[in-house]
């Protein structure tokens, strides 16, 4: 991995603390993208009791998920704890008002759960779902992501994520790549990577698709307000330190320019959707002459 696509996690938790207030104004696509990631599971016959929502952002993917399996001990897991300061709130909101003063709060989340989803605070085999909306491109080491929400899956268990593909804000990667070498735009995996990742770390089953969604803007700063209010923006090492110069800054927005279409300005997001298994584990019982020749015990 190149010094400047490393992620700065202290940057990142940082980012997301300051967003979480304004969050849920600007994370339309984060949305659409979980309503769609929902649509996908009434094709997959599996209802896990035990589900952990990777990447949990202010709730609204734990909320839909309490919706979809009522009977279901749903976990939030997010790196930064304002974000779970507000999906608290909103997770209350949803209760009738008499619910709301109970002890136990019913659909209520029994924890949640402040940590990084390459070092995920759970014992081995302790959900049946590894749920994770837009949140694993937030990660240094992509493999060991895999292999940590394997470890946490029981047997037969489910991993269902979303993330971005490398042509992620090309809009935006091919303004600034006129005005200096800096990193300016974080790096996203390539779906068949991904898939590789997944088979390495020990998943079977392994289904990818993908699909481009655009947003369109009035201007470049409209663009760049939403990033900041999502906590999307650069974190990584080899951004530039400090800020751009105006003149720096206005090269960016002419370049941009020369790329609007029919009044707006394009930024296209690469959505890549997938899921797969942990195999189950199957005990072959060996007939008796078969265990004779390996030198078994009956």
């Amino acid at each position: 991995m190149h010094y400047d696509h490393i992620l700065d996690k202290r940057l990142l938790r940082r980012s997301f603390e300051r967003a979480a207030t304004g969050y849920d104004q600007s994370a339309v696509l984060q949305r659409e993208i979980c309503d769609r990631m929902l649509s996908r599971l009434e094709y997959i016959k599996y209802v896990p009791t035990r589900i952990l929502d990777a990447g949990s952002g202010t709730g609204y993917g734990t909320r839909k998920l309490i919706e979809h399996y009522p009977a279901a001990e749903v976990i939030p897991l997010d790196i930064a704890l304002t974000m779970h300061d507000r999906a608290r709130r909103a997770i209350a909101k949803q209760l009738p008002g008499w619910q709301r003063w109970l002890p136990f709060k019913r659909q209520q989340p029994k924890s949640y759960l402040c940590a990084d989803i390459e070092q995920l605070p759970l014992r081995e085999a302790s959900v049946g779902m590894v749920w994770s909306n837009l949140a694993i491109q937030w990660c240094n080491d992509l493999g060991q992501a895999f292999t940590e929400a394997h470890r946490v899956l029981v047997n037969g268990g489910l991993l269902m994520f979303s993330t971005f593909g490398p042509d992620t804000l090309k809009e935006l990667r091919q303004s600034f790549k006129s005005v200096d070498p800096f990193s300016h735009v974080n790096r996203f995996t390539d779906m068949h990577d991904i898939g590789d990742m997944l088979v390495n770390s020990g998943f079977s089953l392994p289904v990818m698709d993908m699909e481009y969604i655009t947003l369109t803007y009035e201007d470049v700063r409209g663009v760049m307000h939403d990033l900041k209010a999502i906590g999307a923006h650069n974190v990584t090492q080899g951004r530039r330190r400090g800020l751009t110069g105006k003149g720096a800054w206005q090269q960016v927005i002419d370049q941009y320019e020369t790329l609007r279409q029919q009044g707006r300005l394009p930024a296209t997001y690469e959505v890549i959707y997938g899921h797969a298994w942990k195999p189950e584990t199957r005990t072959v019982q060996l007939k008796p002459e078969t265990r004779r020749k390996l030198g078994l015990a009956p």
